[in-house]
């Protein structure tokens, strides 16, 4: 590291006024660097002891009580709590329940059948694999077709695009907020208006974007929407996702999956299936109570420190790469295959390279943590809160030294 990068560095850190949150993180202060965080981010401190109390207290003393006292309500309590931390959404259109994979085949079957008579779904080629996968699944059941957007994998879809694909026979347009590889931030504003003047709903994949970019989804008005709780929420391996709803669309919805939790009256146990009112009727088994934990901690700090400052602090880390990048790593060939202006750009930053793939490897070898997407790319997520500006500065350096010993071995 040179003496300007290492001055320029801790300057960043000393001016950052979110830096003393990372203490609140387990791990954070460990030697090692952890640039994965929007795959999975790490636990807050406080998780433990919540775990602990849950167990020994809530589950353990309140056993079969707790579902009364407190545990029915979670997955619209903690809804509403992320929508309004997170999503820019008034009470009511949130819910916790399932996964993402389960909840984007509700909120799609849902659309879908709310555009009664419309054929097809439109989406882009380099969407995430699930939402692709379960587009298909829902296509070949109700003998849809797919429109398919091809966009530029270091780029991604634009209101252009949009406007050229959609039509009378749209049904639903589904798409990423914030795309996988790239890190594109779709304009979500003027894309929802587009794909309402065509008469069709939009669903949005939040799942690289909550938590990490403000989202205001009433005033933009959004139809419907999804995304986990593991990445920039903090929630931990396998955390359960939320669906959000409209509230204009609520009472029409057909909920595809139809469940005893969902119904109007649970215990009730009748004969037929009456939808709750509300965002309710999206729940369909029994709520992920103890995947909601860790959640709620998250939450918490979210609301302490407002999306306004973790999207500064997430925009400063992601210019430090680019930085850094120019400087280490363009030298040795490495490209950047995410947008460089910050208004198009989400929380992660993905560099190119043909010995990415390898290099992962030995840097996850040496304790050193990114990941990497096809083709040739080491993706960095950047958690505002948990990551500092010297972290970020170690793994920059440590990718150039494992860059420069693999490209000195193929010469």
């Amino acid at each position: 590291m040179t003496s300007t990068t290492h001055e320029t560095t801790a300057r960043l850190d000393a001016d950052d006024g979110l830096a003393s949150y990372r203490d609140r993180f387990v791990g954070a202060q460990s030697p090692l660097v952890y640039l994965d965080g929007n795959s999975l981010g790490r636990p807050l401190r406080v998780t433990g002891e919540r775990l602990r109390t849950f167990v020994e207290h809530e589950w353990g003393g309140r056993l079969i009580r707790g579902w009364d006292e407190a545990w029915m309500d979670l997955p619209t309590v903690v809804g509403d709590r992320i929508g309004a931390t997170c999503l820019g959404a008034a009470p009511g259109q949130t819910v916790v329940a399932d996964s993402t994979t389960v909840l984007l085949y509700k909120a799609l079957r849902a659309a879908v059948a709310a555009r009664p008579g419309r054929r097809e779904v439109v989406l882009d080629r380099d969407n995430f694999p699930t939402d692709r996968y379960v587009a298909a699944g829902v296509a070949d059941e109700l003998g849809l077709t797919l429109r398919w957007i091809d966009v530029d994998t270091s780029a991604g879809v634009t209101l252009e695009q949009v406007q050229e694909v959609v039509g009378e026979q749209t049904a639903v347009v589904l798409l990423s907020h914030v795309a996988y590889r790239s890190a594109w931030l779709a304009d979500a504003p003027a894309i929802t208006a587009a794909v309402h003047d065509a008469g069709a709903l939009v669903l949005w994949d939040l799942s690289h974007s909550v938590g990490s970019v403000p989202l205001e989804l009433d005033a933009w008005g959004v139809d419907l929407a999804v995304g986990c709780t593991y990445k920039y929420l903090n929630g931990g391996p396998g955390s359960p996702a939320f669906v959000y709803v409209a509230e204009r669309l609520l009472d029409g919805l057909q909920q595809p999956v139809p469940g005893w939790m969902g119904h109007a009256d649970p215990f009730a146990m009748g004969p037929g299936w009456t939808p709750a009112p509300g965002i309710r009727r999206m729940v369909s088994g029994t709520p992920p109570v103890v995947g909601m934990l860790a959640v709620q901690d998250m939450l918490d700090l979210l609301e302490e420190v407002g999306m306004p400052a973790v999207r500064a602090k997430s925009v400063g880390l992601a210019e430090h790469v680019l930085r850094l990048t120019d400087v280490l790593l363009a030298p040795l060939g490495v490209g950047v295959a995410t947008p460089r202006e910050a208004q198009r750009r989400g929380g992660h930053v993905t560099l190119t390279h043909p010995a990415m793939r390898e290099a992962t490897a030995r840097l996850w070898a040496a304790d050193v943590v990114p990941d990497y997407r096809d083709p040739g790319g080491l993706r960095l997520g950047l958690s505002p809160l948990s990551t500092s500006y010297d972290e970020v500065t170690r793994g920059m350096e440590s990718v150039r030294e494992v860059l420069a010993d693999l490209t000195a071995s193929d010469a």
